[in-house]
């Protein structure tokens, strides 16, 4: 394996409620390509905060003043010195060994590398068929609506260069900010790849995630972005992919699906 200086500044954003046993089986299968971790916490009552200093000393704390994913996610984002962001969630669902294949995406000229559970060498071992349908509908309204090829709308693994941030605006509070950088990278003309990944399911505790009243807001979303532009377009000339060298002794972990 090449060491973290062969790679872009990496920076990762996660999300905590209450995930203080769940940080065991994700904090320390962080990559060593990683060179910033930033959890930020939504007001959690167990010891979310110091069971992540404590297996991952170097771990940015950021505590969250409003509620919801989004919030947590935008003020992570807001707090990264990293060129490259990636997007995690605590529970033990994705795991940090894919990173590779998000980071390679980028570092190939990609903009926005999506990960998707439907492409192959993804897949789910925790969707039920009720969120399996809703992200199948939600993604057909999308792809018609914006003549776009997503086929996961609704999974949070996902990766991009920090400065597309500076394009894409993003504003959502909730679970909703999930589909809404997808759309928005998309309106601001970012190239967008899809990258497989293996969903596994919740180690402990239960998900904050409703599936009718996120699913609402995702729709309310959707409708938004199509009659409000919201971004700022990026100049064909402009290229976030950075002069480093890619991972060549490695296997292949992938096969990503442009959009």
């Amino acid at each position: 394996m090449q060491e973290a200086t062969h790679y872009p500044n990496i920076s990762i954003v996660i999300p905590t409620r209450n995930e203080a046993k769940n940080l065991y089986h994700t904090l320390p299968k962080i990559p060593s390509i990683v060179t910033e971790v930033i959890l930020v916490d939504g007001h959690s009552a167990d010891d979310t905060i110091e069971v992540a200093k404590s297996l991952y000393p170097s771990i940015r704390i950021l505590e969250q003043t409003g509620t919801g994913k989004g919030d947590a996610m935008r003020l992570g984002f807001a707090n990264c010195t990293g060129d490259i962001i990636i997007m995690l969630d605590a529970d033990g669902s994705a795991h940090p060994a894919e990173i590779y294949r998000f980071v390679e995406a980028l570092m190939a000229g990609y903009d926005f590398a999506k990960g998707s559970r439907f492409v192959k060498g993804g897949g789910s071992d925790d969707l039920t068929w009720l969120r399996r349908l809703g992200n199948y509908g939600l993604c057909t309204f999308v792809n018609i609506l914006f003549g776009q090829k997503y086929s996961d709308l609704c999974y949070g693994y996902n990766a991009f260069w920090r400065r597309s941030l500076d394009y894409a605006h993003l504003d959502c509070t909730g679970f909703e900010i999930e589909t809404q950088i997808c759309l928005r990278m998309y309106k601001s003309k970012m190239k967008i790849v899809e990258v497989p990944s293996m969903e596994h399911a919740r180690i402990h505790g239960q998900s904050n995630l409703r599936t009718f009243r996120d699913g609402w807001r995702v729709l309310k979303t959707i409708m938004r972005e199509r009659s409000l532009s919201g971004v700022t377009p990026k100049p064909q000339n402009v290229s976030f992919t950075l002069e480093y060298e890619s991972r060549t002794s490695s296997p292949s972990l992938s096969t990503e699906v442009t959009l």
